[in-house]
């Protein structure tokens, strides 16, 4: 991925539809123009992301999130559930390189990610591997999978990529503070018991605010890439608009 020519965009905080549909068009803008995008976002309410192809209903009921003030959007990527609130979320888009695996576009992802986390003085390192738990049965920060962000062992940044007709997504949640443990609360059916997440709060002794972990991702993006020129928000929206009606569709959202 060293060879892209890359750009920055901070979205900031938005609802779960838009979210998701700039990620998607992006991935239509990085097969148009051949280059990479690192995306820094947040969201405008707590937010229940389900993945892909993960079972949600008769596990979360839409009146009940609403009524607790919380929003539900299906990502375009696998994975399991999280919450969207208190954590800073990034994405990468850019051409599927030909005959780049999916673990080494994995890993260059994340040696940003940990290049960026050192500046901010948090010393993380990529999980072992470990049994998977099936979709459905567990929250996202239930426990780390291969190659996700640790610190000491427990998850500090959960991550998906999915590769579609020559592009590649790959988004995250960087936790600020572990307020995963409610999804048990909004849950109508059992999940596998989470141990404490890490958090960015823990490492640093207080939580940086959302300006300062850009920062650091920008500088990351800077130092191992290059200067990356800022993207127009207006463009990405114009990629996000044929992907708005999939992402805001119950149909879509509740379809398992």
């Amino acid at each position: 991925m060293s060879a892209l020519r890359w750009r920055l965009l901070d979205s900031g905080a938005d609802d779960g539809v838009e979210q998701m549909a700039v990620d998607a068009g992006l991935m239509d803008r990085a097969r148009a123009t051949g280059e990479a995008v690192l995306r820094v976002y947040a969201w405008s309410r707590p937010t229940l992301s389900f993945g892909r192809h993960e079972a949600a209903r008769g596990r979360f009921a839409p009146a009940a999130l609403d009524a607790a003030g919380v929003g539900a959007v299906r990502r375009p990527t696998g994975g399991r559930v999280l919450l969207h609130d208190h954590e800073v979320t990034y994405s990468v888009t850019a051409p599927e390189l030909d005959g780049e695996p999916l673990r080494e576009s994995y890993h260059a992802i994340n040696r940003l990610l940990l290049h960026a986390l050192r500046a901010l003085g948090v010393e993380a390192m990529e999980a072992d591997p470990s049994p998977t738990p099936r979709p459905g049965s567990a929250a996202c920060f239930a426990e780390p999978n291969a190659g996700e962000l640790v610190v000491n062992g427990r998850k500090l940044v959960g991550s998906a990529q999915v590769r579609e007709r020559g592009a590649l997504l790959q988004h995250g949640s960087i936790l600020l503070a572990d307020d995963q443990g409610r999804i048990a609360a909004l849950s109508g059916a059992p999940l596998t018991p989470a141990v404490p997440a890490a958090t960015l709060a823990d490492a640093l002794g207080t939580a940086p605010t959302y300006g300062r972990v850009r920062d650091a991702l920008a500088l990351a993006l800077r130092e191992m890439h290059g200067d990356a020129a800022p993207l127009d928000a207006g463009e990405a929206r114009r990629f996000a608009a044929p992907h708005r009606a999939r992402f805001a569709s119950p149909e879509w959202t509740w379809r398992r």
